[in-house]
């Protein structure tokens, strides 16, 4: 077979089993069984092994213990705290509570690295709280599910973690890259939220003194610690992404259940089972995308991409828009993680071919993948964001499309100007940089 006819095979089987509803990481296995069938050296069995060996990296038990480190957060009532120090901070503004939704995103996303604990756990408290001041319900669920992007762009990222260790780029180095697109994107949403706030009338908190800005300041600071301890460990190569992800996870406990006490022992089961279940999904979802991905690799269909892109004549400019629209695409429909292994694989080729840094590449595949949490059909983090404001997903999404619409200018700012996300990087360390 050649590698044109595995492509249409395995894409069109998994996209005949999507519309069928099948879950994606089941619909990425399936697509690879007709191939392994059709092969002439290839075995049904193998779809097994390549799952398997995918599993076999230590950069994986990252995924569980972030995920383990967010929710333990959650059950602390960080997300509490974190809020208090926010209004403090912004709640003067006008549309106040809108503008601590953002910036509660923005110091959670350094916490937790997970787009969605930080949808569940902010949406849950801030969703009726904007709703009860008399914001739209639609905003309040736009906003809260287009902040909470921030999470898988601000480090400490799952996805960069991910990409990371399955592309061989330096995690410090994406880290490091995606701190000023991640702010960016927080001012952005907050100058999107000044301009509802003066067109809907939105309310206004009173100015807090700077004795209640230190008092929240004080309150919130060992949470504010916590992307301190973990980026600055990895960057400054005290220990690993792993590891890392444990020692957050040690505090986070620690933080909860000793100092300040609001996890008691009854509560870290279900916090461990919530954690796993999470985790296994994901990781089942890496086996599966992984064993499509191998396969895309044999049959050398990233190869024949590039031959067919080159004739194209595409320069680094144009080939950086290809590489977000095929994200932005494919991003509405699966998640993150398989969207990377699948995609990113394919893709990775292509960039090298163009000279693109991998730095580069990483940070416009996330910030692009970053926008299928809130675009239907997939937009999972839109989903829960709906299901907390207990409104359609179709009625936000007018909402979506204007509180996005800062974003995509950034994605845009991204791929034109590499040096914005690659200063950080070769400032800090310059061989991340080379």
């Amino acid at each position: 077979m050649s590698p044109g006819e595995v492509a249409l095979v395995m894409f069109g089987t998994f996209g005949v089993l999507i519309v069928l509803r099948v879950p994606v990481s089941f619909a990425l296995g399936l697509a690879c069984v007709p191939v392994f069938f059709i092969g002439d050296r290839l075995d049904p069995i193998m779809l097994m092994n390549e799952m398997w060996k995918s599993y076999n990296a230590f950069i994986l038990l990252a995924v569980p213990f972030f995920l383990l480190a967010a929710n333990l957060m959650n059950a602390a009532g960080i997300t509490e705290r974190l809020v208090s120090l926010s209004r403090a901070m912004v709640g003067h503004l006008p549309g106040g509570l809108a503008h601590v939704n953002v910036l509660v995103s923005m110091l959670f996303a350094g916490i937790s690295g997970s787009s969605t604990a930080d949808a569940a756990g902010i949406g849950s408290l801030m969703i009726p709280a904007m709703k009860k001041q008399g914001y739209d319900s639609s905003f309040s669920v736009a906003i809260t599910a287009c902040s909470s992007v921030m999470g898988v762009i601000i480090p400490p990222s799952i996805m960069m973690i991910v990409w990371g260790g399955l592309m061989s780029v330096s995690i410090a180095g994406l880290f490091l890259a995606g701190v000023i697109p991640g702010l960016l994107i927080a001012l952005l949403m907050m100058g999107t939220v000044l301009v509802y706030a003066k067109l809907r009338g939105y309310p206004v908190y009173e100015r807090t003194s700077w004795s209640e800005l230190l008092r929240a300041a004080g309150h919130a600071f060992f949470a504010l610690v916590t992307p301190a301890i973990i980026v600055g460990g990895i960057v400054g190569g005290i220990f690993t992404p792993t590891e890392a992800s444990v020692v957050a996870v040690i505090y986070s406990a620690l933080l909860g259940g000793v100092f300040y006490r609001s996890i008691g022992l009854k509560q870290f089961p279900k916090v461990f089972y919530e954690s796993a279940r999470l985790a296994a999904i994901s990781l089942f979802c890496i086996g599966t995308a992984s064993a499509f991905g191998w396969l895309l690799a044999y049959f050398r269909i990233p190869q024949q991409l590039v031959e067919v892109m080159a004739s194209w004549g595409t320069g680094l400019t144009g080939t950086g828009f290809l590489i977000a629209f095929a994200f932005l695409f494919v991003g509405m429909f699966i998640d993150a993680i398989p969207a990377i292994i699948v995609i990113g694989t394919v893709l990775k080729p292509l960039a090298e071919s163009v000279g693109m840094h991998p730095i580069h590449f990483a940070i416009i595949g996330v910030i692009s993948l970053a926008f299928g949490l809130v675009t239907p059909p997939y937009g999972l983090c839109l989903l829960i964001s709906c299901a907390l404001g207990e409104i359609k997903i179709i009625d936000a999404l007018k909402d979506v499309a204007i509180v996005l619409a800062p974003m995509l200018a950034l994605l845009v700012i991204v791929i034109l100007f590499p040096d914005f996300v690659l200063f950080l990087p070769r400032w800090f360390k310059p061989e991340l940089g080379q």
